[in-house]
């Protein structure tokens, strides 16, 4: 499982030729292990189109580049790009892990919903302001400041309307499908993007040297007796429903490179592509009372400080095995804005399922006593 993924199609410089005659020369491709709804083709004199989603296609034009013969009609996204609006909070971390904050200057996340230490400190003394949410941008405040580029996620194409108004008033819209990426590490690739929009590839491309070699450390290691045992990652509502997991989510996919996998492998199909889906408690009773671990996700339901406030969720959590064990634990609030994290979360993990937590350090997990 720890295998590279190639992007679809692929392909490095030395076979650039093979894909040159379609929109003028190309002289490269951008080679990418883990992401795949991003590519990016290199052409000569220093343009490059970028495809997202394997469908959306912008032309990104550096300073004095020339625009390719045939890519014309591709919306523009000046590079180094300014003043970026960051409407989707997912980039923030990867922008901040690639140095390249100081070319965001607008956020669509109002600072106390930050769990990023650098994003709070940079909105509080004014280097980022608040400039409305995805689907109500503050357009006077983006015109008045010449936003260069509004980086949105996929619920942007629930509200065409307020695409087409950025478009119009000239500013590129960008639309980042990494929540769409299988492989946990295919997230965090996308800081190479973003690392070439900014003028930061270099800083992006160690940065993610770095995360990748730490993953293929945790995945060589030991697996001791973590191998095989079963996590159930949950939260339950105000109203007694059990959020968890679906086995395509990138959550139980870092679960499996942890050496775990999931306790809840019966669970409700759905047409729709949401991540998660809430059950009964009677059917998380079945499903997880026998689980080893439990993780309960403080970022969507709040922190649990201790195991009374853990069992006051549901008189029927003092049954689990992992409650009766003292294998019990809680996400840190921060670690689902920290989307450069996965290949320390893993590692976390492997951590809690080896049983060697009380003699490592963790990042991204706290137990509950």
């Amino acid at each position: 499982s720890g295998e590279p993924q190639s992007v679809e199609g692929a392909q490095s410089e030395t076979n650039a030729e093979d894909i040159g005659s379609r929109d003028g020369e190309v002289t490269g491709r951008m080679e990418l292990h883990y992401a795949d709804h991003f590519a990016v083709d290199y052409y000569a004199g220093g343009a490059a189109k970028l495809t997202v989603g394997g469908k959306e296609e912008y032309l990104l034009l550096p300073a004095d580049a020339a625009v390719p013969a045939g890519l014309e009609s591709l919306p523009q996204i000046l590079l180094p790009a300014e003043n970026i609006y960051l409407a989707s909070s997912s980039a923030a971390d990867l922008f901040l892990q690639a140095g390249a904050l100081s070319a965001v200057r607008f956020t669509g996340t109002t600072a106390g919903n930050w769990k990023i230490a650098g994003m709070q400190a940079a909105m509080e003394n004014g280097g980022i302001l608040y400039a409305g949410k995805y689907s109500a941008p503050d357009y006077e405040l983006l015109l008045s400041e010449g936003c260069g580029l509004a980086l949105e996620n996929t619920m942007i194409l629930h509200s065409p309307a307020t695409r087409e108004k950025l478009e119009d008033l000239g500013i590129p819209v960008l639309v980042e499908y990494s929540s769409y990426e299988a492989h946990p590490l295919g997230r965090v690739e996308w800081i190479r993007l973003y690392g070439l929009l900014s003028g930061r590839e270099e800083e992006a491309d160690t940065f993610f040297a770095g995360q990748e070699a730490l993953f293929h450390s945790v995945e060589s290691g030991t697996r001791d007796s973590g191998e095989g045992k079963t996590v159930a990652f949950f939260h339950i509502t105000p109203n007694g429903g059990v959020v968890v997991r679906r086995q395509s989510d990138y959550v139980t996919r870092m679960i499996e490179l942890a050496g775990g996998k999931s306790a809840l492998t019966a669970l409700p199909e759905s047409d729709n592509a949401l991540s998660t889906v809430t059950i009964q408690m009677e059917s998380f009773y079945s499903q997880a009372r026998d689980a080893d671990v439990l993780i309960y996700n403080s970022t969507t339901a709040g922190d649990v400080e201790n195991m009374a406030q853990f069992l006051a969720l549901s008189p029927l959590l003092k049954d689990f095995r992992a409650v009766q064990t003292e294998n019990v634990w809680c996400t840190e609030m921060s670690m689902f804005q920290r989307s450069s994290a996965a290949a320390g979360i893993i590692a976390d993990l492997r951590t809690v399922l080896s049983g060697e937590a009380e003699r490592t350090e963790l990042q991204f997990l706290h137990r509950v006593t």
